[in-house]
């Protein structure tokens, strides 16, 4: 299984991003897919994360301004960013968890990570 971020860029504050990730390979079903962001000198931290059933969770940083949402049929979660901030900019990740059958009745779970894609914000 792969995830091949896209979308970052150099943008003024106050502007706007989407940020696309899609999920490859082999696989059963997806079930939470998700982004996450690490700024430099600083750990990565979840930003936004959608369950397979549409449910969402925010970090408290982002509510009201980003938007996460997911198409199912071409395993691919969205971030949409509005009214970025300088203190947006970071690496942002995205982040699948998923099933893939195997033989003999084998079930496995799998976590996978995209290659990052830059935001940078400038004020």
């Amino acid at each position: 299984v792969q995830l091949q971020a896209s979308g970052g860029g150099l943008v003024q504050a106050g502007g706007s991003l989407r940020l696309s990730c899609a999920a490859s390979g082999s696989i059963s079903r997806i079930t939470d897919m998700g982004w996450y962001r690490q700024a430099p000198g600083k750990q990565r931290e979840l930003v936004a994360e959608v369950t397979s059933g549409g449910t969402t969770n925010y970090a408290d940083s982002v509510k009201g301004r980003f938007t996460i949402s997911r198409d199912n049929a071409k395993n691919t979660v969205y971030l949409r960013m509005n009214s970025l901030k300088p203190e947006d900019t970071a690496v942002y990740y995205c982040n699948a968890m998923g099933e893939t059958a195997q033989p003999m009745g084998v079930i496995e779970v799998w976590k996978h990570w995209g290659q990052g894609t830059q935001v940078t914000v400038s004020s």
